[in-house]
């Protein structure tokens, strides 16, 4: 009875033992580490946050490289909702021929554009583009478009330049000029400096006065000028 007692308690001991080690084996193997990245990307989602990033690109720099071929195959990410050509039919979506320069949220054939589209106000430019196509539900907030927006900005320089072909053909606005900004930032920083020793010394040394040291001709009588004035002064003093 003993032996058997022994017998299984060696087996136990050695199962705890066996599964003991091949949990340390395991973690060993296969230890996690939290990603770099946390989940993995889904083709047309922005991620919150990267689309204001984005948006700080001016699309008038992005323009002159642009490529409208490319902008094309961006578009059939669009073209499930939207078409395109002249007199085409509404969908979805709104069709988008001569959409750069009208109104936003007008006319296309009486399409029901929702309220909060409407409400913007203004024509579509190219700045205004590029917004709604960085976040839609940021530029329209109650857009009825479930889009989520396009975060590669050079994507949305390239359908912009395709949809402004498509029977709008608007001048490309103006590349804003190289180290335009830096150039402002930087006078700007070199100023503040001299602004600022210039405040410490008013605050340190006082506001500059003028000479106040007594250089004006003493009065006629003056103790100063004047020995039997001062011998006078003297007596009265007494």
């Amino acid at each position: 009875m003993d032996n058997r007692t022994n017998t299984i308690a060696g087996w136990v001991l050695a199962g705890c033992g066996a599964a003991l080690g091949l949990s340390i084996v395991g973690g060993m193997l296969f230890h996690g580490e939290r990603p770099e990245k946390m989940g993995y990307a889904i083709e047309g989602v922005v991620e919150e946050g990267a689309g204001g990033a984005a948006a700080e690109v001016p699309i008038a720099s992005l323009l002159p490289t642009a490529d409208a071929a490319k902008g094309a195959e961006v578009f059939k990410k669009c073209a499930a909702c939207h078409t395109i050509n002249q007199g085409g039919a509404n969908g979805v979506g709104p069709n988008l021929y001569g959409t750069l320069g009208e109104a936003i949220a007008k006319g296309k054939g009486g399409y029901a554009f929702s309220a909060a589209l409407a409400g913007v106000g203004g024509t579509w430019d190219f700045d205004k583009m590029n917004a709604w196509l960085t976040s839609p539900r940021k530029f329209a907030n109650g857009t009825k478009m479930t889009f989520a927006g396009l975060g590669n900005a050079q994507d949305r320089a390239n359908v912009i330049l395709y949809l402004n072909q498509q029977g709008s053909n608007l001048p490309l606005p103006a590349a804003p000029a190289a180290g335009a900004a830096p150039a402002a930032k930087d006078a700007a920083a070199e100023d503040q400096p001299a602004t600022a020793n210039a405040a410490e010394a008013a605050a340190t040394e006082g506001a500059p006065t003028a000479d106040i040291a007594n250089t004006g001709t003493p009065a006629s009588g003056a103790p100063s000028v004047d020995p039997e004035a001062a011998r006078k002064g003297a007596r009265s003093e007494k």
